[in-house]
């Protein structure tokens, strides 16, 4: 599923924060003990099953984890959860000294949030957004009109020379900065909502496919 699954370590209490473990938690595990980080916290962008299928060995591993999400997620999800702490956008997260701020991005999942790092120039966008993509809105939850307004508010809201880093390596570079995207990515170049659903459900897995690179911005969208 090529995932990326990332390790924030909080540098002066040596705790560290998942976000989406999936696929290789031996991997992740292992990682973690290498450079002696406690792992404290697991954070989820969605409940979709490749983001969260390493979650219980984790949790073997790291047995007084908490688990992070969205309460919109989390009722979307509809799972029992072990020790869930249930968030809202907006939220700030600690991880030790470290302040983790939490976006309510909907569109691929009801609940689908970012992760902004601390001074703001680092962005874990999960399935929200990828590098010159986007995740699809035809899966159960998704709301193509949702992703056009999530989209926009990031393109908008986030200072440009914020680097994102996706849930998925579909593009033909890992990170990107809000500023490429706004130029070169297909589905922030819309400025009307129909035209964006249109293409997102109908035109886009039709006329391009991995690894994504950028697209010229048209004149009007």
């Amino acid at each position: 599923m090529e995932n990326f699954i990332y390790v924030i370590e909080d540098i002066a209490s040596g705790r560290a924060g998942v976000v989406d473990p999936a696929w290789e938690p031996e991997e992740i595990i292992a990682l973690a003990e290498n450079k002696g980080l406690q792992i404290t916290d697991l954070l989820l962008t969605h409940s979709h099953h490749d983001h969260i299928n390493g979650i219980e060995r984790v949790l073997e591993s790291a047995p007084n984890a908490r688990l992070h999400l969205l309460k919109s997620e989390a009722d979307f999800w509809g799972r029992a959860l072990a020790r869930p702490e249930l968030h809202h956008g907006g939220d700030v997260l600690r991880l030790g000294s470290t302040e983790i701020r939490i976006l309510h991005t909907p569109g691929h999942t009801p609940g689908s949030a970012c992760y902004r790092l601390p001074a703001g120039d680092d962005l874990i966008t999960g399935d929200t957004l990828f590098v010159f993509g986007c995740g699809r809105c035809d899966l159960a939850g998704g709301d193509p009109e949702q992703m056009f307004h999530t989209l926009n508010d990031l393109r908008t809201g986030l200072p440009r020379h914020t680097c994102i880093h996706p849930g998925h390596n579909y593009a033909e570079t890992p990170t990107s900065t809000l500023d490429e995207q706004a130029q070169g990515n297909p589905f922030m170049h819309f400025h009307d909502v129909a035209k964006f659903v249109h293409y997102r459900m109908r035109e886009h897995d039709q006329v391009r496919s991995s690894p994504y690179g950028p697209i010229p911005k048209p004149s009007s969208g």
